[in-house]
């Protein structure tokens, strides 16, 4: 069995190419990075989502850059081999692309993200060139970018209408002759998707954007049913992990309340 190698950049580049699909997850602490990363998930996305998963805000905009760093920090201390990219989140990098070059700075610097994540298309070019001169590897996002949210209006499927799928077509192009070495493409056509995979030498990651990118990533926290109040039908629930824990800490109270834990066997 060939020995398993840290992911970079360079690596799934190289898997594009070859035609072979990684997988990426989010995570947002160390137990859980470690268990992705030993169970061989490529690539961890510390994301902006945290917002809402572990904060239970409504959107992913409330984020702190703070916050990302503190997260991407433990993330990092239960990862091996996977490779760490951190969003950057609201108004880290819209104003200007020195004040994107000083936040990524600080993700890379104090969290120790191997890239930073930004969401939109030619307008944040400009800053993406900025970030990849001074040599911090950016992914893209395009289609449905959460951070856009109070914009768009709602949360339905982007790239819909023929001139904004030419946009997000047009858009890719773009971020990659910016500098970017992959994009997240979330919630379009499956048509779409598979359209701006084929024309694009980096690699694409699918959420919500069918079957034909490169990668594809999940919330974990969705994957694995913790969370119960959403489902979009491009989440696949591997476990059910919601009621699956709420049993387990229901029978600890039972067995604490009738004197059956801890036993003598669990005593000292």
């Amino acid at each position: 069995m060939e020995k398993r190698r840290k992911v970079t950049t360079e690596t799934i580049r190289q898997m594009k190419h070859r035609n072979e699909r990684f997988v990426c997850l989010t995570a947002y602490d160390a137990l859980i990075a470690r268990i992705f990363d030993e169970a061989g998930i490529d690539v961890l996305l510390v994301g902006d989502s945290l917002g809402n998963v572990l904060q239970g805000h409504p959107t992913t905009l409330p984020v702190t850059l703070d916050q990302m760093i503190y997260h991407t920090q433990m993330v990092k201390r239960g990862v091996q081999y996977a490779m760490v990219v951190a969003d950057m989140p609201f108004l880290t990098y819209q104003i200007s692309a020195e004040q994107a070059l000083r936040n990524a700075g600080r993700l890379m610097k104090e969290a120790g993200a191997e890239a930073v994540k930004l969401e939109g298309g030619e307008r944040i070019a400009e800053t993406v060139r900025r970030l990849t001169e001074t040599g911090i590897p950016v992914m893209g996002h395009l289609g449905l970018t959460p951070q856009s949210i109070y914009q768009f209006g709602t949360y339905r499927t982007r790239g819909v209408d023929p001139a904004e799928a030419e946009r997000i077509r047009k858009d890719a192009l773009i971020l990659q002759e910016a500098g970017v070495f992959s994009i997240v493409l979330e919630k379009i056509p499956a048509r779409l998707a598979r359209q701006i995979t084929e024309s694009l030498d980096i690699p694409t990651i699918g959420i919500g954007a069918g079957p034909h990118c490169d990668a594809q990533i999940l919330v974990y926290t969705d994957m694995l049913g913790l969370t119960i109040d959403f489902s979009p039908r491009f989440v696949r629930r591997y476990e059910h992990l919601y009621q699956r824990i709420a049993d387990a800490v229901q029978r600890y109270i039972a067995d604490v309340r009738q004197g059956d834990f801890p036993s003598d066997e669990e005593s000292y």
